[in-house]
């Protein structure tokens, strides 16, 4: 009698092993391997079969002779989003939209489905998740009835694909990718095998037949994409909704990009009419009124725009084990900071609570926020409050230098167009400004601005 064959797959990458492990070995997650039964070892001894003996051979060119594809883009309706895109939806692109539930994913393509159909644009909505009527009551809301707007609600692949080859499409969203079930794959919806063969169907349909394809996933706990990492691989572009979704404020972040940068940042704002471009930045993330001792002001980049934030730190003693949190910052750089201010200027830190928070929901993910963390931290230790006109900018180094920071003239262009004459930065200006600077080139000098 033969042995039977058995096969174990990780549900967060899709790894294959003979044997089940704890520890999957590729993405080293806990609890993620997974026996396949029978028929899917059948199907992908099936699948791999008919690839290879199907593949047609291909002979290599040298690069000198290969033309260049002439991408063409056109506009989404949504400035923010095409800023993102890198300039507008590219025909025969397959792009993912992950973020946490109620971030805006399923308001905002809707929305851009709204404005296409509005362009003539003959647009399908594939939606697995809810109704064509609860589709409709959102619809209503962000005034996206059209004529060219095409509601599917469909949960098979086989039935979605036939309607695309049926129909002219223009524009497609599908809502979501783990809903969606190919009968052809004997595996559950979500699972790593549909995953994988339902984003290669939509990839061959999107370069086939010229269609841009939009796709919604579904995020974990720890905020990464639901189903195997290889989904991120496969598609064109990926997008990541970030911020609270109690906020009215959402950043939409692209984390890869074929077509573009994925230095821009779309920044949204909830409203009763759904999710809309952000008008202006201009006094979001602080309030000139109402700062404290505890506050301090710099500006960061955001792709290619500067934000001014308010950074606020809260130093308290400890009664026990002291805890250092940060929300919107990176934790580990708060606690080099930390040791940094105890070692160069002699501040008993080690018996005191700190917490740190970025206010509107931003996250800070370039070390220009260094020194204006620090001023925080000084000054609700002194309890001593900031000068609403001043503005801290600069990289602070193990060493306690404090080092120059990227666009600095961006950011005091920036400043004087909201009002502030004040700025403690450590370099000069390559270019003359209105704002008065002030130059701190080491941690130490930073105290004489408190």
């Amino acid at each position: 009698m033969a042995k039977k064959k058995t096969l174990f797959e990780c549900q967060a990458c899709g790894f294959q092993s003979p044997r089940w492990m704890g520890k999957c070995t590729s993405c080293n997650q806990w609890e993620t391997m997974v026996e396949l039964t029978a028929d899917q070892i059948k199907f992908l001894n099936e699948t791999s079969k008919s690839s290879s003996s199907g593949s047609v051979r291909s002979k290599a060119q040298p690069i000198t002779q290969i033309e260049e594809d002439n991408i063409t883009r056109f506009p989404s309706g949504s400035s923010e989003l095409d800023l993102v895109l890198g300039g507008g939806v590219v025909p025969g692109s397959l792009t993912l939209i992950g973020g946490s539930p109620g971030i805006g994913k399923s308001t905002l393509l809707l929305k851009i489905a709204g404005n296409l159909a509005q362009q003539r644009k003959k647009v399908l909505y594939v939606s697995g998740e809810e109704s064509a009527g609860q589709i409709k009551l959102r619809a209503n809301r962000l005034d996206a009835n059209h004529e060219n707007l095409f509601l599917l609600p469909e949960i098979s692949l086989s039935t979605v694909l036939s309607e695309i080859s049926n129909e002219n499409y223009e524009f497609i969203v599908i809502d979501s990718i783990q809903t969606l079930y190919s009968d052809e794959t004997p595996s559950a919806p979500g699972s790593v095998t549909q995953v994988r063969t339902i984003t290669f169907e939509l990839m061959r349909v999107a370069k086939s037949m010229h269609i841009p394809i939009f796709i919604i996933g579904h995020i974990t706990k720890d905020g990464s994409i639901a189903g195997p990492r290889v989904l991120e691989h496969m598609v064109d572009t990926v997008l990541y909704f970030e911020g609270d979704s109690n906020s009215e404020l959402r950043l939409l972040r692209g984390f890869k990009n074929r077509f573009g940068s994925t230095n821009e940042v779309g920044i949204f704002e909830m409203n009763k009419s759904g999710l809309n471009d952000a008008k202006s930045m201009a006094g979001r993330f602080f309030d000139k009124e109402k700062l404290q001792s505890g506050s301090a002001l710099t500006v960061i980049m955001e792709g290619s725009r500067p934000i001014i934030i308010e950074v606020q730190a809260l130093v308290s003693e400890s009664y026990g084990h002291p805890k250092r949190s940060s929300t919107g910052f990176d934790n580990n750089r708060l606690g080099m900071l930390l040791a940094l201010l105890e070692k160069k200027l002699d501040l008993p830190l080690g018996t005191y609570d700190v917490f740190i928070n970025i206010s509107g929901g931003i996250k800070i993910n370039e070390p220009s926020a260094d020194l204006a963390i620090i001023a925080a931290i000084l000054s609700s230790y002194r309890d001593r409050e900031l000068s609403a006109e001043t503005l801290f900018l600069g990289e602070v180094s193990l060493t306690g230098e404090i080092r120059e920071i990227s666009g600095l003239t961006q950011r005091l262009k920036e400043m004087k167009t909201q009002g502030f004459s004040k700025a403690v930065i450590p370099n000069k200006p390559m270019e003359e400004t209105e704002i008065k600077c002030f130059i701190a080139d080491e941690v130490s000098k930073v105290v004489e601005w408190m």
